[in-house]
């Protein structure tokens, strides 16, 4: 049965390259019938069926109609999607359109608003758990017959030999002895004005006429009677309020805050700022204070700062060698606090701002703006950007040292008017 088309036998044929052929060509690839749904395809030629010719690989020309069933057929991909990659592929890929790109002005958009948060939310916590840790103890409300303010801010800042919270290990490891009461060890009237910052050194055995004033537990008024007594002496007799008293009535300089620390709240503080660095220009000695110190450059410790700023028996001038010492060291420390290893440093800010505000009592108006505007003005000291010096003196009576009048009131009226000082002291 002869299954050409009608018109064509064997002879029409040309070579056979297959089994039982004398060509001597190999047998070409034969190609499978396609097979298609729906209307047949155009006759081509007079009834044979168009071949899929092999242009470009695909095994059809584009448009010829073929592609339904070719397409991916050679590649062994006959049921992929899209260029074969659908879950049936071989290499099983997704077929989820791409992720789109991160929008980075977005990201650092809300990155810097979460930053800014936290900081506010910090900077507010730290600020009210601050002023709830200062001893807003001393009223000067009830100072009486106060001088008027002048321009600026003054401070009485008092180191007591308070030895509040310290057990007698801590009294003989810091060679503080153990008298009962309260006594002042220094003095100082720091001014802060816009004309430079000055720190005045009280020596605790300047003889000063004691005033009349209002008892502070009593309420009771006490009259003048012109007595003589050591500065330190009316500290003792009545605290706080008749020190403030005793110090406007022989100056006439208004005191705007008063800021107190003891024995222990000191080492506290210089223990946590992790030691102060300070120059000592000649080596001293003192059994009564536990001072041993040589010349030169030195990181003290708590212990060793009080015993610093407390020895007096090692010196010729007594008392003025020490308020000299006292504002060095605490110069050195403000400078200590203000910098930025201790203020960026969580681990030592909170420590040290701790241990300061657990043991400084301060008046009732005194805020933390005040406090910190001290101890700026302090550091400003110690980086030459004011004047410090001690209360002129004219001379001693009955082991006392009088105060130099002239010098002094001119001094005040320096401070009052907020003028750059110009008086020296001793």
């Amino acid at each position: 049965m002869n299954d050409w088309p009608e018109g064509w036998s064997d002879e029409n044929r040309g070579p056979r390259h297959g089994r039982g052929s004398a060509g001597a060509q190999p047998e070409g690839a034969r190609v499978m019938r396609q097979v298609r749904r729906g209307p047949a395809a155009p006759p081509y030629g007079a009834g044979v069926p168009q071949q899929p010719s092999y242009v470009n690989g695909s095994g059809h020309e584009e448009g010829a109609g073929y592609g339904d069933y070719d397409s991916g057929y050679n590649t062994g991909q006959v049921y992929g999607g899209a260029g074969g990659r659908g879950p049936g592929g071989p290499e099983g890929a997704s077929t989820r359109a791409p992720r789109p790109a991160p929008n980075w002005r977005r990201r650092i958009k809300w990155t810097a608003i979460t930053l800014a948060t936290v900081l506010v939310v910090s900077s507010v916590a730290t600020y009210f758990w601050a002023d709830s840790k200062l001893r807003r103890e001393v009223d000067l409300s009830t100072v009486i017959d106060r001088p008027e303010s002048g321009a600026g801010t003054n401070y009485l800042i008092v180191g007591s030999d308070s030895r509040e919270g310290m057990s007698k290990a801590d009294e003989r490891k810091l060679h503080t002895g153990g008298a009962e009461g309260k006594r002042t060890d220094s003095m100082m009237i720091l001014h802060v004005g816009d004309n430079g910052d000055t720190l005045i050194s009280l020596p605790r055995d300047s003889d000063v006429v004691v005033p009349s004033y209002k008892g502070s537990t009593s309420g009771k008024v006490y009259p003048a009677r012109g007595r003589h007594a050591k500065l330190n002496a009316t500290y003792a007799e009545d605290g706080p309020t008749l020190l403030v008293r005793t110090v406007e009535a022989n100056t006439g300089l208004h005191i705007d805050h008063y800021v107190e620390i003891g024995f222990q709240g000191f080492a506290n503080i210089v223990d946590a700022v992790g030691g102060v660095e300070i120059d000592i220009d000649k080596g001293f000695k003192d059994k009564w204070s536990g001072a041993d110190f040589q010349a030169g450059k030195q990181t003290l410790n708590g212990q060793q700062a009080l015993a610093f700023v407390r020895t007096r028996h090692a010196f010729a001038t007594s008392d003025l060698q020490r308020t000299k010492n006292q504002q060095k060291f605490l110069a050195a420390l403000a400078h200590q606090v203000a910098t930025p290893s201790t203020v960026l440093n969580p681990f030592k800010f909170y420590p040290t701002m701790g241990a300061g505000l657990d043991s400084l009592i301060v008046d009732k108006d005194m805020g933390l703006w005040d406090l910190a505007s001290m101890f700026w003005a302090m550091k400003g000291v110690s980086g030459g950007d004011g004047t410090s010096m001690n209360m002129p003196i004219s001379g001693s009576a009955g082991g006392n040292l009088v105060w130099d009048k002239a010098k002094v009131k001119t001094l005040v009226n320096q401070l009052n008017s907020d003028e750059k000082v110009t008086v020296s002291g001793n």
